[in-house]
């Protein structure tokens, strides 16, 4: 069934779960390395071009940004792994707020790990998904800048990835295939969320 947004409006933002909403709204995360698109593709699933704060400064998502749609549905913005840039305390509190978040907020119901499909899988990526499977995380794929690449590249890439991947799972997590400029994979996302917020966290 299509799942449509009828309102969105940003929560909160909060560098620790402690503050965030306690309402029962099934919760979706987004998180991926830096730069890779991760408010560009919550406004472009929003259909709002300012809601999530963009910028070309990696590493300027420094907490939990909560948003909420159709007043049933809550969106998260992660802070950005990875980022060699950004002071080791400041890439330790990140690793802090990402790890508490993950293991502890009760109302995630699955994690969009955002990765830009015109790169190889990175090593970090592929660690940070087995660290997700061996905690029993719920996790898609969610491949982002897909207009960035020829058809043909496109599908190598894929292709690519796909082996890779399956050297370490039998059966692959969601993968989804968008691009924000284009406006790419906006529907299959959005009715995916809409069928996992319908069922009980198990």
């Amino acid at each position: 069934m299509k799942f449509t947004v009828t309102s969105a409006e940003f929560v909160t933002g909060s560098p620790d779960i402690q503050h965030l909403p306690t309402d029962p709204h099934p919760e979706f995360a987004f998180i991926g390395r830096s730069n890779v698109g991760k408010s560009s593709l919550i406004n472009m699933l929003c259909a709002r071009k300012k809601l999530a704060h963009t910028s070309g400064t990696p590493g300027k998502t420094r907490m939990v940004n909560l948003f909420r749609i159709n007043n049933r549905i809550h969106l998260a913005d992660l802070p950005g792994y990875g980022f060699a840039k950004a002071g080791k305390s400041i890439r330790e509190s990140f690793e802090g707020v990402i790890t508490t978040y993950l293991l502890d907020r009760e109302q995630l119901r699955c994690l969009f790990v955002l990765i830009d499909v015109r790169l190889p899988l990175q090593a970090i990526d592929l660690e940070f998904m087995k660290w997700l499977g061996e905690k029993e995380i719920p996790f898609a794929i969610v491949f982002t800048k897909a207009d960035k690449l020829s058809r043909t590249e496109l599908e190598k890439n894929l292709k690519d990835y796909t082996a890779r991947l399956l050297r370490w799972w039998e059966d692959l997590p969601g993968i989804f295939i968008t691009s924000s400029l284009k406006q790419s994979g906006r529907e299959d996302l959005l009715n995916y969320i809409g069928e996992l917020a319908k069922t009980k966290k198990p």
